[in-house]
């Protein structure tokens, strides 16, 4: 994996992951030290998802090739026709003014393998965001971070929504937890194991028949529940 990796001794991981905590706590926008927290807290569920990719077919195929999600690897989305996953993609990535290529390096894991999954599962984020439907605000990534705590059982995941719920207001706190969170165990509960899918391959394929094929379950709009 590019970039520079850093082998850090217990007391080191720890004292880590508590600065990247706090820091991102003061300030959520620092994907740094929440890239940082994922990875000090996550090495157990990260090779947790590493044995579930070996153990499955398109999940090794994945492990094997490497895709990366970067502009120089799924520029051609934009290019797709309408319906499709991969042009959906690129709508939701074109109207925020994302890049592919903003994400902060691994730099925490153990072995080559195991960033290559922490890699994976960031670039990745933004898929699951198209597929269920989901917002970029604090409300809409906090439903996120509870379907990818119960995909990989992340910690930092867990962590967010406790922080992110902490910031809301009394009517998104009402709203979260009355819509998005509910939804948001049946859906992380239904679909299947998320990253064991090799997305690049499916970009061609109907946004609604991909999310059939893999259990996805969007998000309802709230403002017909209420």
């Amino acid at each position: 994996m590019e970039g520079a990796r850093v082998s850090l001794k217990g007391w080191q991981q720890a004292a880590v992951a508590l600065g990247s905590a706090l820091g991102a706590l003061m300030d959520p926008r620092r994907a740094d030290l929440i890239a940082a927290l994922g990875e000090t807290t996550g090495k157990p569920a990260f090779f947790r998802v590493l044995k579930q990719m070996r153990n499955s077919r398109e999940g090794r195929e994945v492990l094997l090739e490497r895709p990366r999600v970067i502009s120089a690897q799924v520029s051609h989305a934009w290019d797709l026709p309408e319906n499709t996953f991969g042009s959906a993609y690129a709508r939701f990535m074109g109207s925020r003014n994302f890049s592919p290529d903003d994400r902060p390096p691994v730099r925490f894991m153990d072995t080559d393998e195991l960033a290559y999954v922490a890699t994976r599962a960031r670039e990745v984020h933004d898929f699951w965001h198209v597929l269920f439907g989901l917002p970029t605000n604090l409300i809409g990534e906090s439903a996120l971070k509870v379907i990818e705590f119960e995909q990989m059982f992340l910690p930092m995941c867990a962590m967010s929504v406790v922080g992110g719920s902490a910031r809301f207001s009394e009517k998104q706190r009402a709203l979260f937890f009355q819509h998005y969170f509910p939804w948001a165990i049946r859906a992380g509960a239904a679909c299947t194991n998320l990253m064991c899918v090799y997305y690049e391959k499916h970009f061609h394929e109907n946004l609604d028949d991909v999310r059939k094929k893999w259990g996805i379950i969007p998000c309802p709009d709230p403002k017909g529940k209420y």
